[in-house]
């Protein structure tokens, strides 16, 4: 209540559904993706729904000046972020020498560079807020159940998500005794844009869920007295992550790459 939270990827799915219940909280947004037009619609329900003021900025993450561009645009309109949502990403399906080497770029500069760079350009705000009213701020890195083990055919993904959640939980630690909540999603299946945008059908590996009740996964675990450092959501999809770590490496990578092996 009363605070801004920074959303990135907010034009589609879980972004939009972090907003929305971001502004039922009483929070104004920062409202950051490259389509401008479903960023200016969403701005506008929120408004309606919930009376917030949400600030667009559309803005490719993956051009290499975009997060210094995006802290100083913020610096000039006196916006000072209390909740960070590195929500914005994708992943890429095919053997790696099939894929186009600006998308693997593409892909790793938005996963991993843009979210760390964002992460550090708002963490003194994030954690200044956080001292003066504990609990009332956050940063939520979006990861995945392709974090807890390699993916054959969708190698690139399942490394970049492996980083955010361990980069997460690490931050988890150094946040102690701040007051920031710090906590990685990994949503599982979820349906979203992301099927699309990875282009084959085999990526939703899993128990499929809606894109509220990963974010409401998200919530719970922010709402509690004791954040966990990450969550999966999803009871299956949790029992699942914690399970590979007791298959042996060769067995679970040959069941993985046979079961969804492009065609």
């Amino acid at each position: 209540m009363g605070t801004t939270a920074l959303v990135t990827g907010a034009s589609s799915g879980l972004g939009v559904e972090f907003a929305r219940e971001l502004a039922r909280r009483g929070a104004d947004l920062v409202l950051v993706a490259r389509r401008q037009d479903r960023l200016e619609q969403l701005a506008v329900q929120l408004a309606e729904s919930y009376g917030t003021v949400s600030t667009v900025i559309p803005m490719d993450l993956t051009a290499s000046d975009a997060v210094s561009e995006l802290r100083a645009d913020l610096a000039e309109r006196g916006v000072r972020v209390a909740t960070l949502v590195n929500n914005a990403g994708f992943g890429t399906f095919g053997r790696l020498d099939g894929i186009a080497e600006q998308r693997v770029h593409d892909e790793v500069s938005l996963n991993v560079l843009a979210l760390t760079e964002l992460t550090r350009a708002f963490w003194p705000e994030l954690v200044a807020h956080a001292r003066t009213s504990p609990g009332n701020g956050a940063l939520v890195n979006i990861s995945s159940t392709a974090a807890y083990q390699p993916i054959p055919f969708m190698a690139v993904y399942g490394a970049t998500k492996a980083y955010v959640r361990s980069f997460t939980e690490a931050l988890w630690w150094e946040a102690k005794g701040t007051g920031l909540k710090v906590t990685a999603l990994a949503p599982g299946a979820t349906d979203t844009e992301f099927r699309q945008v990875a282009a084959n059908d085999p990526v939703m590996v899993g128990p499929h869920q809606d894109a509220a009740t990963a974010v409401a996964t998200a919530f719970r675990a922010l709402d509690a007295r004791s954040t966990p450092p990450s969550v999966v959501s999803g009871a299956l999809n949790a029992v699942g992550a914690r399970g590979v770590g007791f298959v042996p490496r060769r067995s679970l990578l040959t069941v993985l790459g046979r079961s969804i092996a492009p065609s």
